[in-house]
């Protein structure tokens, strides 16, 4: 299926595959609108990258979909998105849809406790109160975030002791030990280093066949090495949404091309 918008034409899935299909979605705060129409679909077990100059709404739409924004005064969200074809914003368990939906933030917010407890605060939460499945839990999690032989030794200790690479590849553990279905990652790696950063991508390339992941850049050859399909944003507006090899190397729209080959933004 095609959407034209703006004049070009946006590539989406017919439905059956898409994990997260989003239409017409506006979003306001107060009086000013941040988003305009968004539509496209996002498919099941892929990475979709959200690229566009800064302030042009991509992560504004990135917390749309655990519906982050609700935690925000003033904001009014208008249009559809299902997830798994639930309509996220006609269901009142945002506690379930965040267990479902997790995020990775720009920089590391880990709580000030130790790692194990990190990892395994959200099991606990959601009840789990048994040592032995609690202790599996956040090895398994670990080892799946690329830390486990990093931090084996010292899970009683403060995750805040950690690099900001470490602590980030935590932060994705404590995501993991939710056992979501899709993970969100704003900038994830904006604050890291270069060797942290690639720790990151391998996560990323490596998990999507288990995860639906979603990740704003800023950073062009990053969206290029990790993701299947591309949105460029700009000013609030979806421009254009592609595999990713046709946004950086034949895009329809003016605009695109301009971004992608450094021309602005």
């Amino acid at each position: 299926m095609k959407t034209t918008i703006n004049g070009s034409e946006i590539k989406q899935s017919t439905g059956e595959t898409a994990k997260i299909s989003v239409r017409n979605l506006d979003l306001f705060y107060g009086e000013k609108q941040a988003l305009y129409k968004v539509s496209l679909d996002i498919n099941e077990k892929e990475v979709t990258a959200l690229i566009g100059p800064s302030g042009c709404g991509k992560s504004t739409f990135l917390r749309t979909l655990n519906r982050m924004n609700d935690l925000i005064d003033g904001v009014k969200i208008t249009g559809d998105i299902e997830i798994d074809k639930e309509n996220i914003y006609r269901s009142n368990d945002v506690i379930k849809l965040r267990t479902k939906v997790g995020m990775v933030f720009q920089k590391p917010n880990l709580f000030p406790m130790s790692i194990f407890d990190n990892v395994a605060y959200g099991p606990r939460m959601q009840g789990i109160k048994n040592k032995k499945e609690l202790n599996q839990i956040v090895e398994e999690s670990l080892k799946s975030a690329a830390i486990w032989d990093e931090v084996k030794d010292r899970l009683k200790t403060s995750a805040l002791g950690l690099s900001g690479g470490q602590q980030q590849r935590v932060c994705i553990a404590r995501a993991i030990a939710m056992k979501p279905d899709v993970i969100l990652m704003d900038e994830p790696t904006s604050a890291l280093d270069p060797i942290s950063t690639l720790k990151v991508e391998e996560w990323i390339t490596k998990m999507k066949n288990e995860y639906t992941i979603v990740i704003v850049t800023h950073n062009m050859q990053q969206a290029a090495r990790v993701s299947d399909k591309t949105a460029f944003f700009l000013n609030g507006e979806v421009i254009e949404y592609d595999e990713t090899n046709v946004i950086f190397s034949m895009p329809k729209d003016q605009r695109t091309e301009d971004y992608v080959t450094g021309r602005f933004g």
